[in-house]
C-alpha cells in the first residue's frame, strides 16, 4: 500500500542532522567516492530528471523489479511501471496477481535475479559506502549479487560524512520513519532485521546509482 510521506513524517521524531541537503562541495566529493568504488552515478536536479534518467538507464524487453521505496514513488516510477506504458516485463505485475501466498513468495524470491532491479537506499557515507536494511531483506537481497543490474535512487539528504554516520541515520532516520509507515499500511512494526553495507560493485557497470539534488525518501 503506497502513502503520502507526510501521512505519517510530519509526526515521526528523527534525528534531522542526519537529513540535511549537502553543499556541492560535499556532493561532489561522495560522487568520486562513489566512482573510485565501482559505482556508476548519474547526478540530477529534481525527481523528473531522475524519472528520465532511470528510463534511460533500462533496455527495452527486460524483466523489471522494484523493491519498496519511498524514493521511487516521489519520482513516478511506481506508477510509471504499474500503468504500463513501457516495453519492460513488469516483475511486480505478476507477482501481485497470484493468489497462492506460496507460489507468490516463490515468485518474490525469483524476482530477486531480475535483469533490472531498482530501489532505495537509506544511507550515504561521503567516503563511499551505501547501507540499507529491511525487515524481510525482499529489497537488499537483490543488490549485492542477485539481479543482473541494479539501479539505486537517492535524495542527497541521504548523504552524511562516515559509515559511522550511515548506520546511525539508518536507525535515527530511516527506522523510524519506515516503522510509522509499515503500521499506517500493514498494521505491522518494521525492524532492522536485515542489514546492508555495500561497501564496493566489484562488476562493472551494474550497479548505477542515480542521485538527485532533493530531500527524497528516506
Amino acid at each position: 500500500m503506497s502513502q503520502q510521506k507526510a501521512d505519517y513524517a510530519d509526526d515521526t521524531a528523527i534525528d534531522d542532522a542526519l537529513d540535511q541537503i549537502p553543499d556541492d562541495e560535499t556532493v561532489a566529493e561522495t560522487v568520486a567516492n562513489l566512482e573510485e568504488s565501482g559505482f556508476d552515478v548519474i547526478v540530477v536536479d529534481d525527481a523528473a530528471a531522475a524519472l528520465e534518467a532511470v528510463e534511460a538507464q533500462i533496455p527495452a524487453g527486460v524483466s523489471v523489479m522494484n523493491g519498496h521505496s519511498t524514493t521511487l514513488e516521489e519520482i513516478g516510477f511506481d506508477d510509471l511501471l504499474g500503468e504500463g506504458d513501457h516495453e519492460w516485463e513488469s516483475l511486480p505485475d505478476q507477482i501481485w496477481s497470484i493468489d497462492d501466498d506460496a507460489e507468490r513468495q516463490a515468485a518474490r524470491r525469483q524476482s530477486q535475479t531480475a535483469d533490472y532491479f531498482l530501489g532505495g537506499i537509506n544511507a550515504i557515507s561521503t567516503t563511499g559506502e551505501l547501507v540499507a536494511a529491511d525487515l524481510s531483506g525482499s529489497r537488499i537481497g537483490a543488490y549485492p549479487f542477485a539481479a543482473g543490474n541494479v539501479v539505486i535512487v537517492s535524495g542527497v539528504n541521504k548523504i552524511v560524512p562516515t559509515l559511522d554516520d550511515a548506520l546511525d541515520r539508518l536507525e535515527s532516520v530511516a527506522y523510524p520513519l519506515e516503522n510509522e509507515r509499515a503500521q499506517e499500511a500493514y498494521g505491522v512494526e518494521s525492524a532492522v532485521a536485515k542489514q546492508l553495507i555495500y561497501r564496493r560493485e566489484t562488476e562493472d557497470g551494474r550497479t548505477t546509482i542515480v542521485l538527485v539534488r532533493e530531500r527524497l525518501g528516506y
